[in-house]
């Protein structure tokens, strides 16, 4: 079973994309829709800050009728950030995600964000181990 660690270091897109608690949810959303993900990381310097999501610009900001160019970030972000270890595998990161109804796990080193895991990347991989057992599986039985 492979680690947060080494399933960032695998994925097609590395790379931690974050605003600072400054900006407007409209910037977070533009680099959102740039990058084509579904949250970014709300950075204060190194230090993460939260995390913003298309959840919650949903919830926080469409339903309370506030304006995306009027409302700054720190406002409508998650502040209470549940993070991964580098050495948690992907069951870990999975079920962390599934029991806090979350799509977007950063993965943090100590105090360093590393990467960001999405829902996709777990369940790809698991789809990756699945065939991978079942190809081994077909080998033993067909000698």
């Amino acid at each position: 079973m492979k680690t947060a660690r080494q399933l960032l270091q695998e994925k097609a897109r590395p790379g931690i994309f974050s605003v600072p608690p400054n900006a407007t949810v409209y910037q977070a959303l533009q680099l959102m829709a740039e990058k084509d993900i579904g949250a970014v990381l709300v950075m204060d310097g190194a230090r993460l800050s939260g995390i913003f999501s298309e959840r919650d610009y949903a919830r926080k900001v469409v339903l309370q009728g506030k304006t995306s160019a009027g409302t700054p970030i720190v406002d409508i972000m998650t502040k209470r950030v549940i993070v991964a270890r580098p050495s948690q595998t992907v069951d870990e990161c999975m079920a962390i995600m599934s029991e806090k109804r979350f799509r977007h796990l950063p993965v943090c080193d100590g105090d360093t964000v590393i990467g960001v895991l999405s829902i996709t990347d777990l369940v790809r991989e698991q789809i990756a181990e699945q065939q991978f057992l079942i190809e081994q599986l077909e080998h033993y039985i067909h000698g």
